[in-house]
């Protein structure tokens, strides 16, 4: 009883920070955001030498499964939206599952409270639950769209990590109005929000600068999958061309106010480097 009294406290709290004063960034509609990173499952047993190029093929990671909010200006910005169908439970180890629509209610949020969806790559982890919030207004790269709903396809071998329904999901959104599509670097796509392209994990993968008190966090989804890769300046392992990502870490480390606020896209030391104001969420500060 105590625990559960403790966990609706929790979210109280957290919802009690995301309610702009008169007086705060927010209501003054200036471009300050705050950044949490949700987690919503792990896998267990990952092998390293899969993220971090060059790492030791025999050590392995429980990784986390994250999505991140990016709250401020009047709006609930997802990035990425977790998987949650059932065909992807049948090859991966799964752990501590949470839906990733569910999982919002961490802090204190539904579904329908998310106005918009930025999604960094077509993989199945970071793409499947894309139907999961029906009012977000999605925004991807054109030319990751196009690529994997098209020439991707003429190859085994470009699609892999890529699953066709969640293709088809994304084109029906887009029949649908509700997909904006970003052309080029530095796209800022909401106030001081901005999508940088990256260095190839996917066709066109890229990573998220937002602009916090003071300070810009970049969230670098699988463009660095640990902070191992930034830490020892090593690409990782699954990328169409080891240089360009490397060039991406190095691009990260100018935006970021520091590389302490560079967020890899599935170290589960994002949640012990952070606060942690409900378990399962860290604030990016």
């Amino acid at each position: 009883m105590q625990c559960a009294f403790l966990g609706r406290l929790g979210i109280l709290v957290l919802g009690a920070l995301f309610i702009p004063t008169p007086g705060s960034a927010a209501a003054q509609g200036k471009a300050n955001y705050e950044v949490y990173a949700i987690r919503y499952a792990t896998l267990a047993g990952f092998p390293l030498a899969e993220l971090v190029k060059g790492a030791d093929p025999s050590r392995k990671l429980d990784i986390a499964m994250m999505i991140w909010l990016i709250r401020g200006n009047r709006r609930n910005i997802l990035l990425d939206s977790g998987f949650y169908h059932e065909r992807f439970f049948q090859d991966w180890e799964v752990k501590d599952f949470t839906k990733p629509s569910d999982a919002l209610g961490k802090v204190g949020l539904k579904p329908e409270d998310i106005t918009d969806l930025i999604i960094t790559h077509l993989h199945w982890d970071h793409t499947d639950g894309v139907d999961l919030f029906p009012r977000a207004r999605i925004w991807m790269q054109k030319d990751e769209l196009e690529y994997d709903a098209g020439e991707a396809w003429q190859s085994k071998n470009t699609h892999g990590g890529i699953d066709e329904d969640d293709v088809l999901t994304l084109v029906k959104l887009n029949m649908e109005g509700r997909v904006r599509l970003l052309n080029g670097d530095g796209q800022q796509i909401l106030p001081g929000i901005r999508c940088y392209i990256a260095g190839k994990h996917t066709y066109q993968s890229p990573y998220v600068g937002v602009p916090t008190a003071g300070k810009t966090v970049v969230l670098a989804s699988d463009n660095m999958y640990l902070y191992e890769n930034l830490q020892r300046h090593a690409p990782i392992a699954a990328t169409l061309d080891a240089v360009s990502n490397l060039r991406a870490q190095d691009r990260m480390r100018q935006i970021a106010s520091s590389p302490r606020l560079i967020v890899p896209g599935h170290d589960p030391m994002v949640f012990t480097k952070f606060a942690d104001p409900v378990p399962g969420v860290a604030r990016i500060q």
